[in-house]
């Protein structure tokens, strides 16, 4: 006759010999033992004992403690889920907050605002005792060229009205951006930054994607600007 402990792993789908009873358990049974499962097994292994070798105290307490951490384990990864869920939804809304904004990011196309013109910056590594900005067409034909001086390392900021050299209307563009910059000599590594409308958001890795028009794709995180 079967003791509870046999029935207590027959409810498991386990026998004496380790074997299982696959048509009455499931595949995640099969691989993983349970709360619920583990203070089972625990109980029948207590009223099952040998009266006269009975479970040794720290056999007991050593028990004790996986039942614990087992009970800990899972709880933590019930809140960690619920937190990955949370921050899910929270980058979703984050992403869609992007949408219609406009913001300076690394680039070299810009096209004019409603008034004319474009405003942008220029990103210097160190400092330059000359910076300098182009604006061209996209066939490369020079529009107008912007003086900036000596500059401190870190941005700094630019606004063409639109004219050419000749005060001439430039039109709405998209216009190419160059940047130059030097201390003297020697050239300084420098970045044109120019204003772009997001076109769409989309998400990668968690983060979203800020579609840019003559740009492309920008990761927010590239953003140094929102306007």
């Amino acid at each position: 006759m079967a003791s509870s402990f046999d029935t207590t792993l027959a409810g498991l789908g386990i026998n004496r010999t380790g074997a299982t009873t696959p048509q009455t358990i499931t595949r995640a049974q099969q691989q993983t033992l349970g709360q619920d499962d583990f203070l089972a097994l625990m109980t029948a292994q207590l009223k099952n004992q040998d009266p006269f070798e009975p479970v040794d105290n720290t056999q007991m307490v050593g028990q004790m403690a996986q039942f614990s951490s087992l009970a800990g384990i899972t709880e933590m990864g019930s809140t960690l889920k619920a937190i990955a869920d949370k921050l899910g939804a929270s980058s979703i809304g984050d992403a869609i907050g992007w949408a219609g904004r406009t913001v300076l990011t690394e680039g070299s196309v810009a096209f004019a605002r409603a008034s004319g013109g474009i405003e942008g910056a220029v990103e210097l590594d160190k400092a330059a005792t000359d910076v300098s900005v182009t604006i061209t067409d996209m066939n490369g034909g020079v529009l107008k060229t912007i003086p900036l001086g000596a500059q401190k390392a870190g941005t700094a900021r630019f606004d063409w009205d639109g004219k050419t050299e000749a005060g001439e209307d430039a039109g709405a563009g998209p216009f190419k951006v160059s940047v130059r910059a030097s201390e003297g000599a020697a050239a300084v590594t420098a970045r044109s930054l120019v204003w772009a409308p997001v076109a769409s958001v989309s998400m990668a890795s968690g983060e979203p994607m800020l579609t840019l028009p003559g740009i492309g794709q920008v990761k927010a995180s590239a953003v140094r600007s929102v306007g």
